[in-house]
């Protein structure tokens, strides 16, 4: 008998023990999945990024998806799970927040750029002015409705009376990267990207920089997504790109950054 007590006993303790074990919360180490929706542009910077703060929070793991900022806009419409929105241009992050789908709390002009004419590194192209020249048969530019350094190109051709005559040779893009590509591998004669683009390749030339006053002002809004899954996380990356070091990973790539 006392066998038989004994037994059901250390049975009604490991009953208890696992009961204890399903009841408590989920463990602290447990990994979080942060989808960070961002400007092609910003690839470098925030794989960068994504490396140095994954190293300090080694719970946390980033999904970078990177592409033009309207189709990013559109699929946040659309109910993709994206927890942090960086935009290249400020009309689509402002239709999202007048949706009411990002953290009216959580919100900021995170960086700046400025627009550049690109062409292989050969080209004798000197001036905007010569995009117009019978030599020059194709010109690269982002797709105007969706990808912000297309509108922003548009813009600036626009205060110069060329857009019409441009327009004619203009090959149309998913995003900036594409643009950049094809001016590497010459599949164009010029093309408009960001500086932050131009300068991450050694394989194109900066014909020249485009004047601030030729276009709205090139500034990358960030946001967390309101629907985000993981909010609370989200909330801690988007202030960590705001610090003073993530500010300099930033200037480092040719961003403009803020003085908070």
């Amino acid at each position: 008998m006392k066998y038989i007590s004994l037994k059901i006993s250390l049975l009604l303790i490991l009953a208890f023990l696992a009961g204890c074990s399903n009841d408590s919360p989920q463990d602290s180490n447990e990994e979080i999945t942060l989808t960070v929706s961002a400007a092609a542009s910003l690839n470098e910077a925030l794989t960068e990024i994504k490396a140095i703060y994954e190293e300090e929070n080694d719970s946390v793991e980033l999904v970078l998806n990177f592409g033009g900022s309207g189709s990013l806009q559109q699929q946040i419409k659309q109910g993709a799970p994206v927890d942090i929105f960086i935009s290249a241009a400020e009309q689509p992050f402002a239709e999202l927040v007048s949706n009411d789908l990002i953290d009216q709390s959580n919100q900021t002009e995170l960086i700046g750029n400025s627009l550049v004419l690109i062409a292989p590194m050969d080209s004798n192209l000197a001036a905007i002015e010569e995009l117009t020249k019978s030599s020059v048969k194709k010109v690269a530019v982002g797709t105007t409705d969706t990808v912000p350094a297309g509108h922003y190109a548009k813009q600036s051709l626009l205060s110069i009376d060329q857009w019409e005559s441009i327009s004619k040779k203009t090959v149309f893009t998913k995003d900036v990267r594409q643009v950049l590509t094809y001016v590497e591998t010459g599949n164009v004669d010029a093309g408009f990207v960001y500086k932050t683009d131009a300068q991450a390749s050694e394989k194109v030339k900066i014909v020249t920089e485009l004047a601030d006053d030729s276009h709205d002002p090139i500034v990358y809004p960030a946001g967390v997504v309101k629907a985000s899954k993981n909010h609370e996380h989200a909330v801690l990356f988007y202030h960590y790109l705001q610090t003073n070091n993530v500010q300099k990973i930033f200037e480092k790539y040719g961003f403009r950054v803020w003085k908070r």
